[in-house]
């Protein structure tokens, strides 16, 4: 197991150095600049700027300064349009509020989407079969951009029972709404996944074989179903919960959290590159480490890929 670790490991750090890269020519090859807008900057300006900023070395330069920066001291680099503020500073204040919410919307996610996907499977084409698929179908056609609006309009509006925007350092009534909008197409997503899972694995061998020994039928469910079961749910959750960790830009834009999504819109509007580079290079980690977590799970869970 340790060493099917370290060679996971050793094919994420350098996918990670050429996303960096690959990552930096793309913004460099975008036409304009940061310091490009309607109103033109005398040449004297621009050239102090650039050279300010070291926009003016040769490119191969200006890449390796900023990959060493970040394997060094992990400095992202400072702000094109805020300039009293870092892209770190930037990344520090927004990351920890869409953690919060979207950590809390992929537990709701997945507790909710397994359970009902189980009880799906377990009752299958029985109205209880029937009510999960229909709930499951109907959250997942409703996006975000869908649902977030409703919600305001239902329990702020019409009700009055939920305040429609803000954050307020994370209380109850503000993080209602924007786990609810950003959980239910997931919820649905692992619903109809376990389901579709544990119906080919209640038909398999090693269940007729557990069942015709006589173990009771929630020791077969859970010490011989949900294991081999949870193997595409587990692939499914990793790219997951770092969309959803990583911010969404409708639940931040409706409902005004100050997320990281608003700040990854509000820097590709306003050209500011390096903030852009810095969100997304942090949810590019990000996808590579939970995809390693992924493939932890899978050989604790399946042996076999292991070898």
């Amino acid at each position: 197991m340790f060493a099917y670790i370290v060679k996971r490991i050793a094919v994420a750090i350098p996918t990670l150095l050429i996303l960096i890269i690959i990552s930096f020519l793309l913004m460099h090859a975008a036409p304009g600049g940061p310091f490009t807008s309607e109103k033109k900057y005398p040449a004297q300006v621009l050239a102090n700027l650039n050279e300010k900023y070291g926009l003016d070395q040769p490119l191969w330069k200006q890449m390796a300064t900023y990959v060493w920066n970040i394997v060094r001291h992990f400095d992202f680099g400072p702000s094109f349009v805020y300039k009293d503020r870092t892209v770190n500073e930037v990344i520090a204040q927004g990351f920890p509020v869409t953690l919060v919410y979207g950590s809390i919307s992929f537990v709701v996610a997945t507790i909710v989407g397994i359970a009902l996907g189980a009880v799906a499977a377990l009752k299958q084409n029985t109205w209880v079969d029937y009510l999960a698929v229909g709930i499951s179908i109907g959250a997942q056609v409703l996006p975000s951009f869908v649902i977030a609006p409703i919600l305001v309009l239902v329990f702020t509006l019409w009700l009055g029972w939920l305040p429609g925007g803000g954050w307020e350092h994370g209380e109850v009534r503000y993080v209602i709404m924007p786990v609810i909008a950003l959980s239910t197409a997931y919820m649905a997503s692992i619903a109809r996944i376990t389901r579709s899972s544990m119906l080919e694995v209640l038909t398999s061998n090693h269940i007729r074989t557990a069942r015709a020994k006589g173990l009771p039928e929630w020791k077969v469910i859970l010490r011989h179903t949900l294991k081999p079961a949870m193997l595409p749910v587990v692939s499914y959750l990793g790219p997951a919960f770092v969309t959803m960790i990583t911010g969404s830009v409708v639940v931040d834009m409706y409902f005004s959290t100050g997320g990281i999504g608003r700040s990854f819109v509000d820097a590709a509007l306003n050209r500011d590159y390096s903030v852009m580079m810095g969100v997304t290079i942090l949810v590019g980690a990000l996808t590579i480490f939970f995809n390693l977590v992924v493939d932890i799970l899978y050989a604790w869970i399946d042996p076999k890929i292991r070898y």
